[in-house]
């Protein structure tokens, strides 16, 4: 079920409430584009700054909007774990297929601490867990070796958002924990790279903008044509260094506001960017012709 290409998409706003209606027109149209699947409420959806009400109102947006036509994997994690939780037992009964569950940020838990945060969940919530390891936010890197001791004693951790960048390391993950263990790419720029040693697909911000070229890449891939997988890769190459001129999701929602699907509104402590790096940005994506 979680193979292929899944967007982490943003979570448009207008006058610091959800944009219901963008959002919804978001979803259709990554479905029309072929996109495999779709992430709320990750990272990129600015979950650190949404209420938990508003947490949990994106994810039933998404997964109505869906309507089963693709997995939906809805961001559940926290670094309180009552909390995790309790958005874990809401993505189950809004129907979400799967749990994207962040290692906890800012606590710089043990490796130990890690597997009983992902325990603890597991025994209130049984559902499909896909564990999201990105030390660049969290400042705590879950190792090959913890992973695999996640996936021996927790039936529900099925798979990992490796947002690491660090080919060694997937590797590692997939030499311990077997191939049938779900790898997906957390970085636009290694999903080519992760899809050759063994990953399933990727968790992307640039497919927020271009679902089409991503989803595409994987088929390409995964059908054996890897002329054009590589193509892709490279036409996708500016654009995913555009995607991170700035801290994520700035440039990515300055991009569909270019594109004319949502507002620009941030939630502090983010800022659009200024005039200078934004002209940069529409630079880019008229060479791709985006906008």
């Amino acid at each position: 079920m979680f193979r292929g290409a899944f967007t982490a998409l943003v979570t448009p706003f207008k006058n610091d409430s959800i944009d219901e209606d963008a959002y919804r027109a978001l979803v259709e149209w990554q479905l029309e584009q072929g996109i495999h699947g779709l992430v709320p409420c990750g990272t990129t959806g600015e979950s650190a700054t949404l209420s938990h009400a508003e947490h949990k109102r994106v994810i039933s947006i998404c997964v109505d909007q869906v309507k089963g036509r693709v997995p939906v994997l809805a961001g559940a994690g926290s670094n309180n774990t009552s909390e995790a939780i309790e958005l874990t037992r809401f993505a189950k009964e809004s129907k979400a297929d799967g749990a994207l569950l962040i290692t906890p940020y800012y606590n710089k838990p043990t490796q130990e601490g890690l597997i009983a945060h992902f325990k603890a969940i597991a025994a209130e919530v049984s559902m499909p867990f896909i564990v999201y390891n990105v030390p660049g936010r969290t400042a705590t890197n879950l190792l090959p070796e913890t992973l695999a001791e996640m996936r021996r004693t927790i039936s529900e951790v099925i798979g990992v958002k490796e947002a690491t960048a660090d080919l060694t390391q997937i590797s590692k993950v997939l030499e311990l924990c077997g191939r049938d263990f779900l790898v997906l790419s957390g970085d636009d720029f290694t999903v080519l790279p992760t899809l050759a040693i063994g990953g399933v697909g990727a968790i992307s911000v640039v497919s927020n903008i271009k679902p089409a070229a991503m989803s595409g890449l994987v088929n390409a891939f995964n059908q054996g044509d890897l002329d054009k997988a590589r193509d892709l890769h490279f036409q996708l190459a500016p654009l995913c260094r555009a995607m991170f001129m700035r801290t994520n999701p700035i440039p990515v929602k300055a991009a569909l506001y270019l594109m004319g699907r949502l507002s620009p509104e941030l939630r502090l402590p983010l800022l659009r960017m200024d005039a200078k790096l934004e002209s940069e940005l529409k630079s880019v994506l008229a060479t791709d012709g985006l906008v």
